[in-house]
Parts: structure tokens; C-alpha cells; sequence
């Protein structure tokens, strides 16, 4: 009994150091995150940015962006919700923190569940996933030129939290589709994609779906759902999202996050 009592012990101490080195890993990233970013609050959006653009688009920036407040640089948010570690498991519980920068595309994502621990990141233009079973053993570490576009593909569609980054840029085009739709096109450096966006007609965006590497050599339809949008520190944002893979079996729902708390331009 004692010799059990003493290997249980063992196991939660190591379980327990491992939490912590995950965590101080991730403070570190938060860290680099934060000496890369460029500050871009100084700029104001003005409605005159909306002249020639596609009518939702301007329909959504007027719904969700007061005139004449400030660029958003830095965005730190928490989640709850639910997770699938394949398309047709079940759905676990998972609790996340994230930080973004703005004018230099970086995130850094820890996603908790009880088995694992999940770390999805872009930091100076690298992506990386990694995931942790039970904060010790490695199981996933995702790495290279598919991982890169995928990590910039989720940075741009969870944008609508921060919603300054999608005005048109340098990086950022929008083309016209139709009264309710148009086509976003991204290039940064090496990286291009598009994303199709639907708006409703107040003016939210309530999905976008782009191609993304679903394996190391094919990408597939992946959907971006956005719903419940709430005021918060003067700015529209969908507090509900959604992740889907559109595959020829099907929708395959894996990630339904609620935001419970966000933060603009935070102190580290």
C-alpha cells in the first residue's frame, strides 16, 4: 500500500512539472510575441477607408468599428468550449488563452484539456503545433511550410476579435462577390491565400472558408462560423465561433469556442 501510495505520488510530481514547464514555456512566447510586435494604435480608422469597398464589407466595418477610434495592436483573450482530437471522436472540454499581435502577424494559443495540453503558435514567421499528452509526453509537433500557411490561415480568420486588422492593407485586399459575400485576399511574404466571406445582412461576418492543409500534401475546405457578436471596449466581435471541415463524407464540426474574456492592447 505505501509502495502505491509513494508511485501515485511520483506520477501527479511529474504530472505537476510538467504543467509548470508548459506554462513558463508559453510565457515565453507571450514574451517574444510581445518585443516583436509593432505598435499601430497611434492610427485612427476613419469611414473614408470604406470608400470602394465591396458593399458587405462596408456594411460590416460600420456595424462592428466606431469612427475615429484606434488600431488595435495587441489582443489577449480566454476561452471555453469544446474539442474533437479527430473527426469522428466525441467532443472534450477544453479552456484556452491566446495573444495576438496585429501589424506583424503573430499568435501564440495554450489549449487545456484533462489529457492533453495544446500549443499552437506563429511567432516570427514560424508556425508550430504542439501537443502534450498529460504535460509530458509530446505527441505532436507540427512544424514547416503547410504548418506556416495553416497558422496564418487561423490567425487571419480569428481577426474578427480584433476586427482593425481587417481593413484593407498592405497584406489585406477585399473583392466583390455579391450583396452578401466577397473575397478576401492575404499575401505576406511567402504565404498567400484567399478567404470567402458571407455576411448577414446587419452587417456580421458569419462564416469564412478558405482551403487549408488538412495533411502534409492536400488541403481541403475548411469554415470559420461566427455568431452571438456582443459590444466589448467599443468594438463588435462575435463572442460564439466554430471550426469545420467540409469534406465529400461530410461536415465534420472539431472546435466550438466561447470567448470569455478579451483584452485590447494588454500589459504583458
Amino acid at each position: 500500500m505505501a509502495l502505491l501510495l509513494i508511485i501515485i505520488g511520483v506520477v501527479l510530481l511529474v504530472v505537476l512539472v510538467g504543467k509548470i514547464m508548459i506554462s513558463l514555456k508559453f510565457r515565453n512566447q507571450v514574451k517574444i510575441l510581445y518585443a516583436n510586435t509593432i505598435n499601430v494604435s497611434d492610427k485612427t480608422y476613419t469611414a473614408v477607408q470604406l470608400n470602394g469597398l465591396p458593399e458587405p464589407v462596408q456594411r460590416y466595418f460600420k456595424y462592428v468599428l466606431k469612427d475615429g477610434m484606434p488600431y488595435i495592436s495587441l489582443v489577449r483573450l480566454k476561452h471555453k468550449g469544446v474539442f474533437k482530437t479527430n473527426l469522428k471522436g466525441r467532443f472534450i472540454n477544453i479552456t484556452g488563452e491566446q495573444y495576438f499581435s496585429v501589424q506583424k502577424p503573430q499568435f501564440v494559443w495554450k489549449g487545456t484539456t484533462l489529457l492533453f495540453t495544446a500549443r499552437d503558435s506563429f511567432i516570427a514567421d514560424q508556425g508550430n503545433l504542439k501537443v502534450s499528452l498529460f504535460n509530458i509526453f509530446t505527441v505532436v509537433d507540427g512544424k514547416g511550410t503547410e504548418i506556416n500557411e495553416g497558422e496564418m490561415q487561423r490567425w487571419l480568420a480569428e481577426s474578427v476579435w480584433f476586427p482593425t486588422n481587417l481593413l484593407p492593407s498592405e497584406n489585406i485586399t477585399w473583392i466583390a462577390i455579391d450583396e452578401n459575400s466577397a473575397k478576401l485576399s492575404f499575401r505576406y511574404k511567402e504565404i498567400s491565400f484567399d478567404f470567402i466571406i458571407t455576411f448577414n445582412r446587419i452587417g456580421e461576418i458569419a462564416a469564412m472558408e478558405t482551403l487549408r492543409f488538412m495533411t502534409d500534401k492536400k488541403r481541403e475546405r475548411w469554415l470559420c462560423r461566427m455568431a452571438n457578436y456582443k459590444e466589448i471596449n467599443g468594438v463588435k466581435i462575435p463572442v460564439s465561433a466554430e471550426a469545420v471541415w467540409k469534406l465529400k463524407a461530410g461536415d465534420y464540426s472539431y472546435a466550438k469556442f466561447e470567448i470569455i474574456e478579451i483584452q485590447y492592447n494588454p500589459n504583458i
